[in-house]
């Protein structure tokens, strides 16, 4: 069974399933995040959703470039979580199911693409009191 984190379900509210992939990505000591401005200003670990046509792997190469700008190598899946949350970017009720993976960022080909995110350097310590998600901060604890 898949751990899950956050809020429960609420009852007779539905969810729409919604894969997604993110990265741990540590490099010279410190580790590479995401900083969202909107809807909610936050630290996060690069990635997101899944496209139809996508294989998890794309999908985590093709988010974590949006995101910082970086392309990554030797991606290993670390494992899964679920989350039960309201996407305002989406106007949706989502089960996210989220993949993480450890990956290594290997070089910048310039500034993330996706509007309102900025990539961010960072001790691993502080990221794991910075990132909002808990599940993000339970897969990076374990890696350390």
């Amino acid at each position: 069974m898949t751990r899950r984190f956050g809020e429960a379900p609420e009852s007779g509210r539905h969810y729409t399933l919604r894969p997604g992939v993110y990265a741990i990505l540590p490099r010279d000591g410190a580790l590479l995040l995401t900083y969202q401005a909107e809807p909610m200003p936050e630290f996060q670990l690069p990635g997101g959703g899944i496209d139809p046509e996508e294989s998890p792997l794309q999908a985590l190469h093709r988010e974590v470039f949006e995101e910082t700008g970086w392309r990554i190598n030797a991606a290993r899946r670390l494992g899964t979580f679920r989350r039960f949350t309201f996407m305002p970017e989406y106007d949706l009720w989502a089960e996210k199911l989220c993949t993480i993976y450890l990956a290594f960022p290997v070089r910048r080909l310039g500034p993330p693409s996706e509007a309102g995110h900025q990539a961010v350097w960072m001790a691993p310590d502080l990221a794991i009191s910075e990132l909002d998600n808990p599940g993000e901060r339970h897969f990076l604890r374990r890696y350390l």
